[in-house]
């Protein structure tokens, strides 16, 4: 990252690492759904600490859970100090995607299986968040149509 990439305080903008996470996220979705993605939403973005030009980013992703052509990568940034050896957090967030067919139409994705109970866990989490997104899109849609 150089000056262009932080404000006058060397905080690197937050639209610099929304980018480096849809970046690295999309790549997860990529490789899960062995097709071409595209963000379909970021569910959250929280930003917890700054990060500084010097430091190194380093981005975290995991897949939350799989629909039928969705998938939910959550991501958890972390900046390092190179001289202090410093590792912060910095930001984390759930960013959806929906995988592509050639025609660049919604395509099926292969399901994702848990290995172990903490990995059903957070694919439990990671439904039980969908599903109320799903309601609270279906309340306004409504709202909207009276």
């Amino acid at each position: 990252m150089d000056v262009l990439d932080a404000n006058n305080h060397g905080n690197v903008h937050g639209g610099v690492i929304m980018r480096m996470v849809d970046e690295a996220a999309a790549i997860v979705a990529i490789k899960h759904s062995q097709s071409s993605v595209v963000t379909a939403r970021v569910e959250r973005f929280d930003f917890i600490a700054p990060a500084y030009i010097g430091n190194v980013v380093i981005i975290q992703c995991e897949m939350n859970y799989v629909g039928h052509t969705s998938m939910e990568v959550g991501v958890k940034v972390m900046a390092e100090d190179l001289i202090t050896g410093e590792v912060r957090n910095v930001a984390s967030s759930n960013v959806i995607y929906v995988a592509l067919d050639a025609n660049r139409k919604p395509r099926p994705v292969p399901p994702l299986i848990a290995g172990d109970q903490e990995e059903q866990a957070i694919i439990d989490q990671a439904r039980h968040r969908r599903m109320k997104r799903l309601k609270i899109e279906e309340e306004l849609k409504q709202a909207g149509g009276e």
